[in-house]
């Protein structure tokens, strides 16, 4: 049935729209440019800087993965400077700051993370042992927040014995260096005691906790008639490096390293994976978290490549012969 109006309320219902506000239509193509917010990815650093080579490596595994810094991404960098105290305020700055992942350089910046948010993914990029930890359930499914890569650091304790065994088959006593305050750390002392004996190696543990201890370290290694120099990786160690390897030096101690930014500096050698690699590859991570994927079911990585470097500048120094054994399977020897 067709409904006519009269007149009159054809002219008010005229006067009604005219007063109405005016509704403008936009074409299709305008919606389409409205301009998409940057992600924010916080980064919270151990011991490193955000311009260090391992920083870089991560915003080149960003632009690997189609990102472009400013535009789809916003990095928040934090770093600690090698201060674990200062580890849990930085993680709650970035949580206030509501980055949509975080990354961490470290176990004590995982677990500061961690505890910071429940809810946040959180990415391990160099974290030592993540299930020793008790920062993930297992490697295949971690659960929770948390996914990223492991360094295999304590299943890499003996080996690095043995090859410091190779390299000086005369030494007999070995000096350790561990932080106390490193959970990983009693883990990779025990591989050590059970595979010194087979090397006839005795092995003298120094503990130290800050900056000001490694002097005294280095002296009590010294009364002890250490023969060489053993160092646990740890975000303080690899901090102050240089000072540590200048001790090493003066100290008359060869010694060997995880992380061979210590050989580049005038360590001995160095056996491990790569940080850098792991920084960038910690990107791709990053990458499948913003696109929709759970951290808790992202497989924890290990290192794909481990690397050997001899220093033979200090070898020279020291008045050490490498043997050919240990030259010819060096990633890299520096003359």
């Amino acid at each position: 049935m067709i409904q006519r109006l009269s007149r009159r309320e054809f002219v008010s219902s005229l006067a009604a729209l005219a007063a109405s506000p005016a509704i403008v239509f936009k074409p299709q193509s305008a919606y389409a440019q409205q301009p998409v917010s940057p992600r924010r990815i916080g980064v919270l650093l151990t011991a490193i800087s955000p311009e260090s080579k391992e920083a870089q490596a991560f915003r080149q595994g960003l632009r690997d993965a189609g990102y472009a810094e400013g535009r789809d991404v916003v990095i928040e960098w934090r770093t600690a400077s090698g201060d674990y105290t200062r580890l849990p305020e930085l993680a709650a700055d970035l949580v206030q700051h509501k980055v949509d992942v975080i990354v961490v350089q470290s176990t004590p910046a995982a677990q500061a993370a961690q505890r910071a948010t429940s809810t946040i993914p959180i990415v391990m990029a160099t974290v030592a042992d993540p299930v020793g930890s008790g920062l993930v359930a297992s490697l295949a499914h971690p659960g929770g927040n948390l996914t990223g890569l492991s360094m295999m650091v304590v299943e890499l304790s003996a080996k690095r014995l043995q090859l410091l065994k190779e390299a000086l088959p005369r030494v007999a006593r070995a000096a350790v260096l561990w932080n106390p305050t490193t959970p990983y750390h009693p883990k990779a002392i025990e591989d050590l005691k059970a595979v010194a004996p087979s090397l006839s190696i005795k092995l003298i543990f120094l503990g130290v906790q800050t900056p000001a201890q490694f002097a005294p370290a280095f002296s009590a290694a010294s009364r002890a008639r250490a023969q060489t120099l053993y160092v646990i990786e740890d975000a303080l160690f690899f901090n102050h490096r240089m000072t540590l390897v200048k001790l090493a030096s003066t100290a008359r101690l060869p010694a060997v390293y995880g992380p061979r930014q210590f050989v580049d500096e005038g360590g001995l050698m160095s056996y491990g994976a790569n940080f850098a690699d792991h920084l960038r590859r910690s990107a791709g991570y990053v990458d499948k978290i913003l696109k929709g994927a759970k951290p808790g079911d992202l497989p924890i990585e290990q290192p794909t490549k481990f690397e050997l470097v001899v220093n033979l500048k200090t070898a020279k120094s020291l008045g050490i012969t490498i043997p050919q054994s240990i030259l010819v399977r060096a990633d890299e020897v520096i003359r």
